[in-house]
């Protein structure tokens, strides 16, 4: 099947997705504001620049679309039907950036984090919000304790 836009309209669409402040990053952002935890956003000197770094808990977290990272057996990713070599080529090379900078980061004394897009979907949003809550206290209560 070919694809219903044109070249130009496709590109057009392809080079208006944003690469931050997108919604799912918006959310858990609130999310987090709302619950006491103050943080920066996409800070560039750390590895992968992490779409929330929580500084006083030495904490990262990414917020991944489901498409643009390869989210394994998630309905949200599928590989499309036309330039599909390219398209297979580019998720890997996101997956290997992003294993790249999680091992950096760790490195460095990081803990990192991933939610995935569908994730936040609204029948499981309350549950990784409160899910991710959790980890974050187990994390400020682990490096309290130093």
């Amino acid at each position: 099947m070919s694809d219903i836009f044109t070249p130009t309209k496709r590109h057009e669409i392809m080079s208006s997705i944003k690469g931050s402040n997108t919604k799912p990053e918006i959310l858990v952002r609130k999310f987090l504001y709302n619950n006491g935890f103050r943080f920066r956003r996409n800070v560039r000197t750390l590895p992968g620049s992490p779409d929330i770094v929580i500084k006083k808990i030495h904490t990262v977290i990414f917020i991944n679309g489901c498409f643009w990272h390869g989210h394994q057996n998630c309905k949200a990713f599928r590989i499309p039907k036309t330039r599909t070599e390219f398209w297979i080529q580019k998720i890997q090379r996101n997956r290997e950036r992003d294993e790249e900078a999680i091992k950096k980061l760790q490195t460095l004394g990081w803990d990192c984090i991933v939610v995935w897009e569908c994730q936040l979907k609204p029948g499981r949003r309350k549950v990784t919000l409160e899910k991710l809550l959790d980890v974050l206290y187990d994390i400020y209560l682990d490096s309290s304790r130093l």
